[in-house]
Parts: C-alpha cells; structure tokens; sequence
C-alpha cells in the first residue's frame, strides 16, 4: 500500500485550533481543485511514492504526538483512510485538512476533520460537497478562506441557514493572504457579532516567504 507524498516535516502547526503546537505534517500529492490563493501549488505533481510502513518509520522520528495529513487534497488518494486509521491505531492525534469536495464519511471518526469550505472568491465553490457539514461532530473545525466581502457574506449566509443557533464545531474565517487585510475582516466579524474564530497563518508570521515544509 503506497502514497504520494509531496514532504513530511516537523514544524510548528499554523493553522486550525492546535495552531502554535508542535506537529509532523504529512503533505499528500495531488489535488482536484484549483484555488487562486493556493500557496501549494508543489504539491499538486511529483513528490515520493512511500510505502505505509516508509510514511510511519518518517513520522515516528520526530517523537510528536500530533500529527497532520493535508495537501493538495489528501482524499484524492484512496489509500489515505487507511494512513489515517494505522496514524490513530499508533495513538497519535490526527488532523486531517481536506478542501470539502470529498465526502468525508469515509474517514475514521476519531481523526480531527478540518473542513475547509471554498468560497466563491476561490474559483471553486461548485465543488463543494455540502452533505459533509451533516457529518461534522466536536472536535471537527469548519474553515472559510475569505478573500474579499462578498466571501464574507457568502460563509455568513451559510452558516446562518444551517444554523439558525449555535454552530455545532469551532468556525474559522482566515483571510487569503495578499488579497484581504486581516484587520478588514475582523471588523467584519465584530460588527456582525459572528460567533466565529479569526484564524490568522502562524508559519506565514513565523517564516515569511518561505514556501515548503513549514
């Protein structure tokens, strides 16, 4: 059973709620959207076809306990479930990333499904698959990558005819980077009242201009 893999590496985790921990990020190859704002354009060729047992003996090295799968899009590969579940079966804290085109059912309950939503300002919102906000239970995160207001309105809309009440994960609205200021769309969230998290990218603040593996 094999993967392709753009990079595994140990860095500091810069997004969702376990931003600023320590993590081993597993960079699938391969992705079936094609963001504007994309900043792993990479990952979408190349990189190394590993075996399950190869992926595992690289994550084991770095000694930490949570771990990431994203992408591209991890789902894209049908042997990624099977990654995730032998990942949980080693007691590790799994995240998975994954851009909401695919449904999401198939993966192991206990992995950590970060639902990133595409807005229409991605180029890319046909593509969603909306049954997967059914399937979303605590600790999964929905996020939104806003890059402009009518982005903003869009996820706002959404999440108020899904719930009229309390949301039922953790909401995060990050602003693509180069194309919204992030103090824009925390007046925005202020205004409205939105029971929201303003997620900013932590290895962009860390490592600014550096492309892979942070």
């Amino acid at each position: 059973m094999r993967l392709s893999v753009s990079e595994i590496f140990y860095s500091i985790q810069g997004e969702s709620l376990y931003a600023g921990l320590p993590c081993v990020l597993i960079r699938l190859c391969g992705c079936n959207l094609r963001c504007r704002y994309c900043d792993t354009i990479y990952a979408h060729a190349g990189g190394r076809s590993l075996s399950m047992e190869a992926i595992l003996r690289e994550v084991r090295s770095f000694g930490c306990p949570l771990v990431e799968v994203t992408g591209g899009e991890p789902l894209l590969q049908p042997n990624c479930p099977a990654l995730i579940r032998r990942l949980l079966e080693e007691n590790y804290t799994v995240l998975l990333e994954t851009n909401g085109s695919f449904h999401i059912g198939m993966v192991d309950s206990r992995c950590i499904k970060i639902l990133d939503m595409k807005c229409p300002g991605s180029g890319e919102c046909e593509k969603n698959d909306y049954s997967n906000l059914d399937l979303l239970t605590a600790p999964d995160q929905l996020k939104f990558v806003i890059t402009d207001r009518q982005d903003y309105e869009w996820a706002r809309s959404l999440l108020g005819s899904r719930w009229r009440n309390a949301l039922p994960v953790p909401v995060l609205f990050s602003p693509a980077s180069g194309l919204l200021e992030p103090q824009l769309l925390a007046a925005w969230i202020l205004q409205d009242r939105l029971p929201v998290r303003l997620q900013l990218q932590l290895h962009k603040i860390l490592w600014p201009g550096t492309e892979r593996g942070v």
